[in-house]
């Protein structure tokens, strides 16, 4: 199952998204193109009629044969885009359809072959034995092409304004926290609560760390010693935590903390306060990190091998 999911991710990707499923009277199926046929379950000409460029919004399932691969039923979101461009040209098919219609695309599992590579293909397909893959799509709302660029400067606009936000953000919790300390070449804040006795952290070793990771705003968005740092808990002293361990300049972590524990020693407690650009960057983390935010460690090196 877990090949198959993969392998339905793979096809709503490439093929500029799209879905959906149902096998049932095959023998009805309109041809538009090549290797590619459909069914109206449900018309409704006088909805909204999709074009090129527009994002489809509704629900879809996938289907290969009769095996269900994917289905997003019950969950509203955005399941394709328009773009008939395509090699296999679903996109032809999504032209057709109007808010409010469920359509059953049907696509040659050969043809599709021809634009996947083989581990990409379910398991059970057979070349030349007329396999079928089935798009199902309840069409329930449109993004416009319009609105999709509205959407994209929107997006720009905000990304800009986070990143001219985030030196005065530094620079009040500094000022709050009364930081004396000035940052390195990269912005980077390293505020030495104690300093150990122990090896140095050098380049190539291995490092093991006790830490806690939080926004400026004091929320926690990661930790090894913190109960659930997701939620929020507090440290358990009953409990027993196992130290971080990771490789300095490997990549293995953001390039903050390579910078701020290198030539630092074990039994060091240290703060680091670190710039969006030696973190996550624009692009963030998750639900957990917004783009643009700097970041506060408190950070106990505990080993050095």
């Amino acid at each position: 199952m877990k090949h198959n999911m993969k392998w339905a991710t793979l096809v709503v990707a490439g093929a500029a998204m799209m879905f959906a499923c149902k096998s049932e009277n095959k023998d009805q199926f309109d041809s538009i193109s090549e290797g590619l046929s459909y069914q109206m379950e449900k018309e409704n000409p006088s909805g909204q009629q999709v074009q090129e460029g527009d994002v489809l919004v509704g629900e879809m399932t996938v289907k290969f044969d009769d095996s269900l691969i994917f289905d997003t039923k019950g969950k509203v979101q955005r399941i394709a885009l328009a773009n008939p461009n395509w090699e296999v040209k679903v996109g032809e098919g999504l032209l057709k359809m109007h808010v409010g219609e469920i359509a059953t695309f049907a696509i040659d599992a050969d043809l599709m072959a021809k634009y996947l590579n083989p581990n990409q293909m379910p398991t059970n397909y057979k070349a030349g034995t007329n396999q079928k893959i089935y798009y199902r799509i309840n069409l329930q709302d449109i993004v416009t092409r319009e609105e999709l660029q509205q959407e994209q400067s929107n997006y720009e606009n905000n990304m800009r304004e986070m990143e001219q936000e985030e030196p005065e953000a530094i620079a009040e919790y500094i000022k709050a926290n009364n930081i004396t300390v000035q940052p390195n070449a990269d912005g980077l804040y390293v505020v030495v609560k104690k300093k150990g006795n122990g090896p140095k952290v050098t380049m190539g070793k291995q490092v093991s760390v006790n830490y806690t990771g939080r926004l400026l705003d004091g929320t926690i968005f990661d930790s090894s010693v913190e109960s659930d740092a997701r939620t929020g808990n507090v440290y358990d002293a009953r409990r027993q935590y196992e130290p971080f361990t990771f490789q300095i300049g490997a990549g293995q972590v953001i390039s903050g903390w390579d910078n701020g524990l290198l030539n630092q020693t074990v039994g060091t407690t240290l703060q680091l306060i670190i710039p969006s650009k030696e973190a996550y960057g624009s692009r963030g983390a998750g639900n957990r990190i917004p783009p643009h935010s700097p970041l506060v460690f408190d950070i106990e090196i505990v080993g050095v091998k």
